[in-house]
This record gives structure tokens, sequence and C-alpha cells, in this order.
């Protein structure tokens, strides 16, 4: 299933998430900086949600309290909570 989220504090615009089951099967992130979004996305395809929240959840990009890897995590996290409510 696919899922768009709009990140908040943060350059990127938008985050297209694929997710089947618990897997992230791709992760496409449009504006902020594209090395490290293409980077990011690439590392976390065939992760569990969980294991992706974990490691990126609370990092901060200088002196925001949010950065992209941490939008992602906060995505995941509502995905995973939407999940749920089925």
């Amino acid at each position: 299933m696919e899922y768009y989220f709009k990140p908040q504090g943060v350059c990127s615009k938008e985050m297209i998430i694929e997710v089947e089951g618990d897997i992230i099967k791709k992760v496409k992130i449009i504006g902020g900086c594209a090395g490290n979004s293409f980077g990011i996305s690439k590392l976390v395809e065939g992760m569990r949600l969980e294991d992706v929240i974990k490691r990126l959840k609370g990092i901060n990009c200088g002196i925001k309290n949010t950065s992209c890897p941490d939008q992602l995590a906060t995505a995941l996290e509502e995905i995973k909570e939407k999940r749920m409510q089925k």
C-alpha cells in the first residue's frame, strides 16, 4: 500500500512510502537534500517499520527540533497506527 506524508519543519515537501505487511518497499522523498534523501530511502528499503522508527526517531537537523529522518519516522508511526485501526 502507498502512503503520502507532508513533513513539518524540514526542507522536504512530501514523502511517498510503499509498505507491504510491516516491510518498507520503497520511499521517495520530494524536496530537501537530494543525496541524503535518496540515501535514506535506499537504506530503509526492505526494513521493518518498527526498526526504522527506532533508528530515526529523534534525529535533529542543526538547530531544528526535527529532520527528514525524524519526519520519516513520524510518517511510519502514522502508517503503523492507521494499520492497527483497521
